[in-house]
């Protein structure tokens, strides 16, 4: 019995909550969330379910823990060396290129507003806003417009996530939402009549980046 105890012990040891994490981010990546359960990840690690609830309280808190470990490489790595203003918008993208390369972050990132993955971008947000020279009681306010901005890309995402199928040709679903627009009545929606024609070809990243640097611009007003 002693024996087989230690074997266990040693077992669970070996097997690291970054493990864990990093196997269930090729789960979701390759599969999806529905895809993600203790019994797939067990058995993609050769172990019981057991040894990966003694690191991981719940489902919720292994989605937790994955979109946290993704968002921190990309605000780790995207803002080292650049001045503030450019590190902020390499922040945004590389959240921006983070959702798009692993759908299930935006997801996630739209389920709860202060889980650790959120508070890595605020954080890494915030400390280039303190370097740009914001005014200490206008840093909360400029940052939650920048993070509430990126916040609203990852509901989307996740909103689209849910309505369309992953194999949905964009041109074409954008050129019959743009057929829909130019038929809307003038009177009322003049607006979404005029940009209808801009619609199947825009850039989404590039559209993404141009708020980011609109709301810049807004703080760079502040400082002067």
């Amino acid at each position: 019995m002693v024996t087989k105890a230690k074997r266990a012990q040693r077992r669970t040891d070996a097997l690291s909550k970054e493990r864990i994490i990093e196997t269930a981010i090729e789960i979701l990546d390759a599969e999806g969330e529905s895809a993600l359960t203790f019994r797939a990840l067990a058995a993609r690690l050769t172990t019981g379910s057991g040894a990966i609830y003694w690191h991981v309280a719940n489902k919720d808190d292994l989605l937790a823990a994955a979109a946290s470990d993704v968002i921190g490489r990309v605000v780790t790595d995207v803002s080292d060396g650049a001045e503030p203003r450019e590190a902020v918008r390499r922040i945004a993208l590389g959240v921006y290129d983070a959702i798009e390369a692993h759908p299930w972050v935006g997801t996630q990132l739209s389920r709860e507003p202060w889980q650790f993955a959120v508070l890595r971008i605020f954080e890494a947000v915030g400390r280039q806003l303190q370097a740009l020279g914001v005014p200490e009681p206008a840093q909360f306010d400029c940052a939650s417009a920048l993070v509430n901005y990126v916040l609203g890309l990852a509901g989307h995402r996740a909103a689209a996530a849910r309505l369309l199928a992953p194999d949905t040709d964009r041109t074409a679903f954008l050129t019959a939402a743009a057929a829909r627009w130019a038929q809307l009545d003038p009177g009322q929606y003049p607006f979404m009549r005029q940009v209808a024609v801009q619609l199947p070809g825009h850039d989404d990243r590039e559209q993404f980046l141009a708020g980011i640097d609109l709301i810049l611009s807004g703080i760079g007003e502040k400082l002067r």
